[in-house]
């Protein structure tokens, strides 16, 4: 009788981990198999003005900083801007929360909220959407549930962790979308919280944007492993490898990626392979590649021109899509002079919001 019991005993964890195998490699061949989102022709018009407002947002935010207007660190998210569009686009507002890095102008422009107050708060004044004290790194808006903008590189992911928990214990029926760089996936916390969210069975999707470099190293010389969306296969998270310069593509994966979640299956990791144009932040001249490879990728695998290039065989005129660059680039200096016209906080503003006032 002891035999039979050690017997069974060691065939019930293989039968988890076949199921487990199972749930890995199904969330992968449902995109595999339906890899671009079927978007209408307004959603597809819609996906190009948001992207494009992120682009000429982030080339005005670069102008504004080389004028010296924007201060401290400055990372642009110029090349990456259908991994947020995508992604976000798929979410819940009223349910869903989202918390991302340092490179967080994009997510907060993919939420819609007026460019004025972003580029008032890159700018570090009253108006600006943290009041002028978060600058670059550290935008907030509980409004929207977008939790930040983090400096501290992983520290983000532990945070959305406790995001998705206080979804589940709140029973509100969202989850929450947790972005960070190919950087920091080598971060300990990172694997401490999709363990923990595993355990769980947290609603949370882990997002990695690798955009090829982190600070400034290639993936292939600071990663073992550089197939990220494999790496939550340890702790049986299903993965999903997205081309994320195909807005069409990540939102594709982010309704698998968001039913699967939603159903109550546990986390997701996804990795959007992307390219980010410019260094690191403002102040890297980005020495570790060539420009031939930079314009490689624009001329090729652009989000926004591949895009544009859909719209085009659909119908759209030239004509029509520059007028939306136009109204978008007036919309864009009409938030530089916004900012650069808003006062600057109060100096008694750097006694508030330093502590919790009320509990």
């Amino acid at each position: 009788m002891a035999k039979q019991a050690k017997t069974r005993k060691s065939a019930e964890p293989k039968a988890k981990a076949d199921n487990t195998d199972f749930v890995l490699r199904s969330l992968q061949e449902a995109h595999e198999k339906n890899k671009r989102y079927d978007a209408s022709d307004d959603e597809m018009l819609h996906f190009y003005e948001q992207m494009l407002l992120i682009r000429r947002f982030e080339e005005k935010a670069g102008q504004l900083y080389g004028l010296g207007l924007i201060g401290g660190f400055c990372h642009l998210y110029i090349g990456q801007e259908a991994v947020a569009i995508g992604l976000q686009s798929a979410l819940d507002n009223d349910k869903d929360s989202v918390i991302t890095g340092y490179r967080d102008h994009g997510h907060m422009l993919a939420y819609g909220i007026d460019p004025n107050v972003i580029m008032a708060e890159l700018t570090g004044r009253q108006a600006g959407i943290s009041e002028g004290k978060g600058g670059s790194m550290h935008m907030f808006s509980t409004e929207h549930k977008f939790y930040g903008g983090h400096g501290i590189v992983g520290a983000q992911v532990a945070l959305g962790g406790g995001l998705a928990l206080a979804h589940k214990y709140n029973e509100d029926g969202g989850l929450c979308l947790a972005y960070f760089g190919d950087g920091a996936a080598n971060q300990g916390q990172v694997y401490e919280t999709f363990n923990m969210a595993a355990l769980w069975n947290l609603p949370i999707v882990f997002v990695v944007e690798n955009n090829q470099y982190a600070m400034g190293t290639a993936v292939s010389r600071s990663s073992a492993e550089t197939e990220f969306y494999r790496r939550g296969t340890a702790f049986r998270i299903p993965g999903m490898d997205v081309n994320g310069m195909d807005v069409l593509e990540v939102r594709g994966a982010a309704e698998i990626a968001f039913e699967h979640v939603r159903a109550g299956r546990g986390p997701v990791l996804m990795e959007c392979n992307t390219y980010r144009y410019r260094g690191h932040s403002m102040s890297d001249p980005a020495k570790y590649r060539s420009r031939d490879e930079v314009q490689g990728m624009r001329d090729t695998r652009d989000p926004i021109e591949g895009l544009k290039k859909v719209l085009l065989e659909k119908g759209k005129t030239e004509e029509e899509l520059k007028a939306i660059d136009k109204a978008i680039r007036k919309t864009v200096a009409e938030a530089a002079d916004f900012a650069e016209t808003s006062p600057e906080p109060d100096p008694a503003e750097l006694y508030t919001d330093v502590l919790v006032e009320e509990y």
